[in-house]
């Protein structure tokens, strides 16, 4: 949690001051020991799924590479189309698969320690030439993976609903509208985005 963030966003928006008052600090956490690889792959198996579905897909997907907690890029050469399908893959994101981990050994996708060095847009850039890989894929990399601070998914649903929530709109938000409503919130945009996760939350219970 970085309490500059929160006095930042509570200074300079009422409405994120009352969701700070209300949800209390910020938990958002990164798992920073994932490679790109393998948060692309997960992040494919999520597309359109339910979490509890896409999880058993990848239970299935990692007993195929036995003595590991997950496969390297070079190990899907080891295991056949029919073999990944039958863990519940449909055909488009074995072929998303596929591609990411030739892109990730011809270096388009970057290492761990190569991926830090790089600028948001530039990871942005990079990832999206992946089959599969679109720009929301790749800011809940920044955001959950890398930690970066300043990232606001203008196109994520729950983002876009916790904003109409929160500022009690009849309809949801456009992009466009929200990234502009959004420069008051840097550098900390990234903060206030959970905090926009976490009023949809709020208005399900």
């Amino acid at each position: 949690m970085n309490p500059a963030a929160l006095k930042h966003l509570a200074a300079v928006d009422p409405v994120m001051r009352k969701l700070i008052r209300a949800i209390g600090p910020c938990a958002l956490k990164p798992e920073t020991k994932r490679s790109p690889f393998q948060s692309l792959v997960q992040a494919v198996a999520h597309q359109q799924l339910n979490g509890t579905a896409a999880d058993t897909i990848l239970t299935r997907f990692k007993k195929l590479f036995p003595g590991k907690k997950f496969p390297r890029p070079e190990d899907l050469a080891k295991v056949t189309d029919k073999q990944i399908r039958a863990c519940g893959f449909s055909f488009a994101k074995i072929a998303a698969i596929r591609d990411i981990a030739a892109k990730t050994l011809d270096g388009t996708i970057p290492s761990s320690r190569a991926i830090a060095k790089l600028s948001d847009e530039e990871i942005v850039t990079r990832l999206t030439e992946a089959r599969g890989v679109g720009r929301w894929t790749v800011e809940m990399l920044l955001v959950f993976q890398l930690g970066r601070e300043d990232v606001l998914p203008v196109d994520d649903f729950g983002v876009r609903n916790g904003f109409r929530l929160a500022h009690k709109k009849r309809e949801m938000p456009k992009p466009k509208t929200l990234a502009a409503f959004g420069e008051k919130w840097k550098p900390h945009r990234t903060t206030a985005a959970w905090y926009l996760w976490r009023a949809a939350d709020l208005a399900k219970k």
